[in-house]
């Protein structure tokens, strides 16, 4: 069929797209679902109010602070659907309201109670017995006391620096000479938010349980073996406030809590030394402007006017929340050791290609290699930079670091290599969100041991996952790949799913090669063999491939899993597709520009958003049919930042069996979902899918939890390759110590 005339087609208009803002805003809400569900174990339910409410402090210290930006700065331009500013801002406090109040009532009148009865409890003091109360009030004079300070507020003391985040009481005393005076007194961040409530004879420093005998058992719920109680710090300080005022009669006490701009401002081609640079605007951080203002519900109005004239805020920015705040904290109570209120454990299995090589070089030497995480085990790619390390017949390693975890093996890796003698060169991505301080302390301690250390480039982030170990063999010098959709972070491998491939194709390792010398040096590669990358070709290769497809009509097919889509070019062809009559389905986790189902323009076009316990990560392009489909994986969202602004890889996978199974093994189950998925409509509105009358309904991520447990069912009892684990790196001592 001839490409046809796009310019033809009926042009999408501001009406044909979604709010970027406020469709982040629904992807949280879809969070906060899976926290009603109650047919999800109690902590699971904890942990997604957890997500909901972290992910919505960083919505406010990133999103909503850009919008403010853009009011301050006098801007003017429109969002892609015609929202200023300030209505983008207006319309995000009418679409809070409601979502808010089911968060805190799920926690507070749902979860909380029945967390209780199974003997977790979060207690008020005048709950307890004499006896615990006279325990606490030991344990605040002898370990909290000392680390408070009080700051008054008055002429000669000018109202206090709030940090980003923290916690406060607003306090109301009445000092000598008559009238009301205001005081702030920081929660400490140093201490334990969930204070355990100690046995009469106890101190609680890291927490207790008790048999169910020994307490004031609650009055419903199944018996248990032990229970765990807490208070709350906030609420142990405010009951004691008056150690902090002797002589001063204290009123009213009242927590707060501040969101500020944590979006770092950097001159990149003004910075001398970028490392240094990215120091400095991290401490900048804790005291941007104020975004949010969030007090409880008894906070009178004086108070509330007081804050929010301090912190420069408007009365539309202030949040009242009836029940506790920083919700967020609550994820640490998920870790309490009761499986039975938990997801059972997940146990990766070991991918069949690993399974019968002596070591991992030789088995990516027979065939290119995926695994499918967490379903299938992240330790061959630790294996891989481990073994690399030790290996005398490697040469070099280069690897790119985004996030990796606070006890990275990659990074003890990469220090055993340089000091062994090996080249090790280490992209350290510095403007990593939220990971900044640590990738600065990983960048410095990779420099001490001669790891050629790199920053990445002016003006871009560098996403992209990638790895090469480049190694001596007989037949001559062999490039080992590892490219990925997720960071090299064991933790987060657990949680998220992710796709990763190993291969030793000779194309494979010249692009990544010459990558690599782009991110390093002086390079300005203009063209890889199969490698798109952005910001060179990587949109242009998406474009050209929404195109090939457009131009086949109903014989087009594609198939788009990412986290966000809301590049307005990308929608437009996508629009353009569907028009000419390609079916298209979008595996959409989060923000999603593009309106489905619009006569005319759209209505070829599914948009489904899965959110269950694993945060889908993968990102996966399927274009054709049949022996003709090709299918792209790689690093980057279909988003403006990703596609202009960073460092991304997507890559081919061309071996024939790898290809089948992301086709008919992943992305199948994904579609066929009808218990995780939602499907959006064309006026907004996000819909659970529910299973056809009469048939057990299908959850992907359950059902690739299934194809694991099979696969390690299956495997024999012969010793696999990662049985046998690496030895140990040998310890380094000093400056050059493990971490």
């Amino acid at each position: 069929m001839p490409r046809p005339d796009f310019d033809s087609l009926r042009p999408p208009t501001r009406d044909a797209f979604f709010n970027q803002e406020l469709s982040w805003l629904d992807f949280n809400a879809r969070v906060l679902e899976e926290a009603l569900d109650r047919s999800n174990p109690l902590l699971e339910r904890l942990k997604f109010l957890a997500i909901y409410a972290t992910n919505l402090d960083e919505f406010f210290m990133i999103r909503v602070s850009g919008l403010h930006q853009q009011l301050e700065s006098g801007v003017t331009l429109m969002s892609p659907d015609g929202m200023s500013p300030s209505a983008q801002l207006a319309a995000i406090r009418t679409k809070l309201g409601p979502q808010l109040a089911r968060h805190m009532g799920c926690l507070r009148d749902d979860v909380l109670p029945a967390l209780a009865a199974r003997g977790v409890r979060i207690c008020r003091l005048d709950e307890l017995p004499a006896e615990q109360r006279a325990a606490l009030q030991t344990y605040y004079e002898t370990e909290i006391f000392p680390v408070l300070t009080p700051l008054a507020v008055d002429p000669s003391h000018p109202f206090p620096v709030i940090s980003n985040l923290s916690l406060n009481l607003a306090i109301l005393v009445e000092p000598a000479g008559g009238g009301l005076a205001f005081a702030r007194v920081k929660v400490p961040p140093s201490l334990l938010r969930f204070v355990p409530v100690p046995s009469v004879s106890g101190v609680p420093h890291e927490g207790s349980s008790r048999p169910a005998s020994a307490r004031r058992g609650p009055a419903e719920g199944p018996a248990h073996e032990s229970t765990f109680e807490f208070v709350l710090l906030e609420e142990l300080i405010a009951a004691n406030i008056a150690s902090l005022f002797p002589e001063v009669e204290v009123h009213e006490v009242h927590p707060f809590r501040v969101t500020r701009n944590a979006d770092l401002e950097i001159e990149e081609d003004e910075a001398v030394d970028l490392l240094k640079e990215v120091e400095k605007e991290v401490r900048k951080r804790r005291f941007g402007r104020a975004t949010r203002l969030e007090v409880n519900r008894a906070m009178p109005q004086a108070v509330r006017g007081l804050l929010t004239s301090a912190l420069g805020l408007e009365k539309a920015d202030v949040y009242e929340v009836d029940g506790p705040l920083g919700v967020g904290d609550f994820l640490g109570l998920t870790r309490l050791p009761l499986p039975e209120l938990r997801d059972a454990p997940l146990i990766p299995a070991i991918a069949p290609a690993l399974r019968t090589q002596d070591n991992i070089f030789s088995a990516i030497a027979e065939q290119d290699i995926l695994l499918h995480h967490p379903y299938e085990s992240f330790e061959p790619i630790v294996e891989f930079i481990q073994r690399a390390a030790e290996d005398p017949n490697v040469l070099a390693i280069k690897q790119t670091l985004y996030r990796t975890s606070g006890d990275s093996p990659f990074i003890d890796a990469l220090m055993e290599a340089a000091e062994r003698g090996k080249q090790v060169a280490a992209v350290v991505e510095l403007k990593a969100r939220f990971d900044e301080e640590n990738n600065i302390l990983w960048a410095k301690k990779l420099e001490q041991v001669g790891v050629h250390v790199s920053y990445g480039l002016l003006g871009l982030k560098t996403h992209c996952k990638v790895a090469l170990v480049v190694r001596r063999e007989p037949s001559g010098i062999r490039r080992y790949v590892h490219l990925a959709t997720g960071n090299y972070n064991p933790s987060t491998a657990k949680a998220y799913t992710d796709l990763g491939f190993f291969t030793c194709r000779p194309d494979f390792g010249a692009d990544v090669v010459e990558l690599f010398n782009y991110l390093t040096g002086y390079s300005r590669q203009k063209r890889y063999r199969v490698l798109w990358t952005s910001p060179l070709d990587l949109r242009g290769h998406v474009l050209a491939l929404i195109r090939r497809e457009a131009s086949k009509g109903k014989e087009g097919r594609l198939v788009i899993k990412a986290n966000s889509l809301t590049d307005t070019e990308i929608i437009r062809e996508l629009y353009a597709a569907a028009q000419n009559g390609v079916e298209v389905d979008l595996l959409i986790r989060g923000m999603c520009c593009l309106r489905p189902g619009v006569a005319g323009l759209s209505e070829r076009i599914r948009v489904t958003s899965i959110l269950g316990r694993f945060l889908e990560h993968s990102r996966i392009i399927l274009a054709g049919r049949g022996a003709a489909t090709e299918i792209y994986v790689g690093s980057a969202d279909l988003m403006a930042r990703n596609l202009d602004h960073r460092v991304e890889v997507i890559f081919p996978v061309v071996d024939p069996a790898l290809k089948a199974r992301i086709e008919n093994e992943i992305l199948a189950t994904y579609l066929k979902d009808d218990a995780k998925a939602r499907r959006l409509h064309s006026d907004g509105t996000w819909s659970r899918s529910k299973p056809t009358e009469g048939q057990a309904p299908t959850e992907a991520q359950s059902a690739l939890i299934e194809a694991a447990r099979a696969q390690i069912v299956a495997v024999p009892q012969s010793v696999p390759l990662l049985a046998v684990p690496p030895p140990p790196l040998a310890k380094r001592k000093g400056k050059r110590g493990r971490n």
